[in-house]
């Protein structure tokens, strides 16, 4: 508790004696409700949003406070001509001078080997995965009636592309004899 009374010390005013008078406190803030309060020194009058674009209003000869500020472009935001932005820089080609004689050169990847040509099944099975919920929803988005084939052809040619491809999936236990024989070097 001696912590907290040694902080407010260097806070509370210096007269120790004199009791805050709480009513005339609340009697201030109720005087004040819904006053709007007065503006800090050397604020300016809101702007609407169709002034907002309009320069900033010539100060009086009076006012030397005013004056005495440079006049500021019209507009805040940072803009670049065309072609010149930060995300329009590219990086410059490299040439056989960039590299020194440990360099090999720029690393070219070789042609990755083409996809694996897919058997009438595969392309049955992918068509019933895919076919199917397109063909219920065109159905209803077309307000087509949902009889009997129409929902056997969508489900069913889900049901059986989906079990197709999951049963044809290639798995590594061919390749592994033993598989507890642990890491092999």
């Amino acid at each position: 508790m001696a912590e907290h009374d040694s902080d407010r010390e260097d806070r509370e005013p210096d007269e120790k004696g004199v009791p805050l008078d709480e009513e005339a406190a609340w009697a201030a803030i109720v005087a004040g409700y819904g006053a709007e309060p007065a503006d800090p020194p050397g604020a300016r009058p809101f702007k609407s949003i169709e002034d907002l674009a309009l320069p900033e209003p010539v100060p009086d000869e009076d006012d030397d406070t005013e004056a005495q500020q440079p006049a500021k472009p019209l507009g805040s935001s940072v803009s670049f001509a065309p072609g010149v932005g930060p995300r329009d820089y590219t990086a410059p080609e490299p040439s056989e001078d960039d590299f020194d004689e440990d360099d090999e050169g720029h690393f070219v990847p070789p042609e990755p080997p083409p996809l694996p040509a897919a058997d009438a099944t595969a392309k049955f099975a992918w068509l019933g995965v895919v076919g199917g919920p397109i063909l219920l929803l065109l159905a209803v988005l077309l307000g087509w009636d949902m009889t009997w084939w129409l929902a056997t052809l969508g489900i069913g040619g889900f049901l059986g592309g989906f079990v197709t491809l999951v049963t044809r999936m290639k798995t590594d236990d061919d390749e592994d004899g033993d598989p507890g024989r642990g890491a092999v070097v």
